[in-house]
């Protein structure tokens, strides 16, 4: 397997006025080597072109690209190392990359002139529409539509909106390439979440990613049809977040290319989340088919297939519609597919919906209760603290609280909730983690695999998670090294499981010296089960007890919740989980009393 270079050696050097150029024509080595069969003919043609471009010429494009719309003031492409844009920016038109005089819609319009520039062009509309002076630029714009109501969907050039002298020859031009761009950034990435600032964050030393050996064939996307797919489904779920209708976007959800499990997720991603709007907005059929939709195809989330998330909400709304005969027929189906799976891969999630929601469907429609164990109910304390009531008082979390309550030299406290445990798996499981198989590494830009909320994530790995969690099995306690060798080496590189800003020395030094192996062992055994949803819901404290006259194990897991605060599913879950494996765990109640300052 050919390895690449770090992520630091193929970011240019910020000393370089021309650093991200550099960059992007990284990016485009990068795809047009690995990424070939990919590209239609327009897309090689735009990349060998652009080289054949002078280096000021690429750089304006680049900085084009990387900045935000398709559309920008002539004015605001000024830059020291390019110099005068206009000599920049002529061949970009004359290639066709950039359009001089573009149409412009009025919501453009106003994204790109200043308010003193919009009524100086559009002083009669404004005037006829009777806008007061000291309207401002959302005031303007729905006068404006309200007195025109064929403006929003008006395309117009820059000079028919109106006089342009307040613009003193300025324009405003569009790169109708970013679309490209876009596609080619996406191809490197394999998302549109990344974007061009990972280059600028990791010559920074903000973002540092683990080295990871990469093969030509590591790559995101198999065939164009994945890529075209991604893109359809990034456009329907801007849209939704756009404000447009679901029942229009959902006619529009396209199937996904055969055998490509991921791309089958994102698309059942995107039906929960129109399911969603739909309920939202009264639209309770549409909801019920889109919930049903995304649980259905595609391999989804669990063992089981399908979205669990889409399938709990489904049997939530036929329960508020009063279709308690469905919805109880299709819990049970599912509560009878879960008792046929290995235990090793539950969804607790599911299960506990269905705990709840069985004996609610049985009493409404007549059906004898089933017996059922009584959920555990963890160790509660309940704390009253005094707190200054003045308004010099400064604000204090009630997890600060807490731990400064608590803690003693002899027992400290420390606030950990998702960092400790998922922290000390991480260390041990580094391995495993970051292991370059297929289709979990492409680019030096990862902070975690790419396949990491894939359900088939652990399976892949499982000889590999094996080896490291057999560490904790040493009776020399070779696991403690393991841990802290990895803690020394990988200080700072992005992880999805570490979060080196609190897991610092002294607490892990703590956690190592107070912890079992034992419950270490459990812990990630539950991690592993649902890294995904089970990275969260872990206690707010620690309490080691090293001096004191507890029995070992000498610590104890305590989460805080203030008044009116209630404990969330996924706490519950973890809760009982300590409880079944021994692992003292209590929930602190915490209720205050106001100390009145004196007179």
């Amino acid at each position: 397997m050919n390895s690449i270079s770090p992520a630091a050696s193929v970011t240019a050097s910020l000393d370089d006025p021309f650093y991200y150029l550099a960059n992007f024509r990284f990016v485009l080595g990068w795809v047009s080597e690995r990424h070939d069969d990919l590209l239609d003919d327009g897309e090689r043609r735009f990349i060998a072109d652009f080289h054949g471009l002078s280096r000021v010429s690429q750089a304006l494009l680049a900085r084009m690209v990387m900045r935000k719309g398709e559309h920008f003031r002539t004015t605001k492409l000024i830059y020291a190392e390019i110099g005068d844009p206009s000599v920049a920016l002529d061949p970009l038109i004359d290639a066709g990359w950039v359009e001089a005089d573009p149409l412009l819609s009025l919501d453009e319009l106003f994204r790109q002139l200043r308010l003193a520039e919009l009524r100086r062009i559009l002083a009669a509309e404004i005037a006829s529409a009777g806008v007061p002076a000291s309207a401002g630029k959302a005031t303007l714009f729905q006068a404006l539509t309200q007195a025109r109501p064929q403006w929003p969907a008006a395309q117009r050039r820059l000079a028919d909106w109106g006089d342009l002298s307040a613009l003193q020859g300025e324009r405003v031009v569009r790169l109708p390439v970013m679309a490209t761009c876009d596609r080619l950034r996406l191809m490197f990435f394999g998302n549109l979440r990344q974007d061009w600032s990972e280059f600028v964050l990791a010559e920074l030393g903000l973002q540092r990613f683990e080295r990871v050996a990469l093969s030509p064939a590591s790559r995101a996307f198999s065939c164009r049809d994945e890529v075209d797919a991604y893109l359809v489904l990034h456009r329907l779920r801007e849209r939704l977040e756009e404000g447009e209708g679901p029942e229009t976007l959902y006619a529009e959800v396209p199937m996904m290319p055969e055998g490509n499990a991921w791309l089958d997720e994102r698309r059942a991603r995107l039906l929960y989340r129109l399911g969603q709007a739909a309920e939202r907005g009264g639209q309770q059929a549409l909801a019920l088919q889109a919930y049903a939709e995304a649980d259905s195809g595609g391999g989804g989330e669990t063992e089981g297939g399908g979205h669990v998330d889409a399938r709990i909400r489904r049997l939530r709304l036929l329960e508020r519609l009063g279709e308690h005969g469905r919805a109880f027929e299709l819990a049970s189906a599912m509560a009878a597919r879960k008792e046929t799976l290995d235990e090793q891969t539950p969804d607790e999630r599911e299960s506990q919906a269905l705990e709840r929601l069985l004996p609610r469907l049985r009493r409404r429609l007549g059906l004898a209760a089933e017996a059922r164990q009584a959920p555990p109910t963890p160790e509660r304390w309940d704390l009253c603290l005094r707190r200054s009531a003045g308004r010099e008082a400064l604000p204090v979390s009630v997890e600060q609280a807490v731990s400064d309550h608590l803690s003693t030299p002899q027992a400290p406290v420390r606030y950990v909730e998702n960092a400790l445990i998922t922290g000390l798996f991480g260390l041990l499981c580094w391995p495993a983690i970051f292991a370059p198989l297929p289709g979990a590494f492409f680019h030096p830009f990862h902070s975690g695999p790419a396949d990491l909320n894939r359900r088939d994530f652990v399976a892949r790995r499982r000889p590999l998670f094996e080896a490291c969690l057999a560490q904790l099995e040493d009776e020399d306690g070779c696991y403690r090294e393991s841990i802290l060798e990895t803690w020394r080496r990988k200080q700072g590189l992005a992880s999805p499981f570490v979060h080196w800003e609190t897991l610092d020395e002294t607490l892990l030094l703590q956690a190592l010296a107070n912890i079992p192996a034992a419950h270490l062992r459990a812990c990630f055994a539950r991690l592993l089960l649902d890294p995904r949803a089970n990275r969260a819901g872990l206690p707010d404290l620690i309490q080691f007890l090293p001096d004191t006259d507890v029995v070992s194990p000498a610590y104890r897991l305590i989460e805080v919740k203030g008044p009116g605060d209630r404990l969330q599913d996924n706490q519950r879950r973890w809760l009982a989980y300590f409880q079944a494996h021994g692992i003292a765990a209590v929930v602190c109640h915490v209720t205050w009393q106001d100390e009145v300052p004196g007179p």
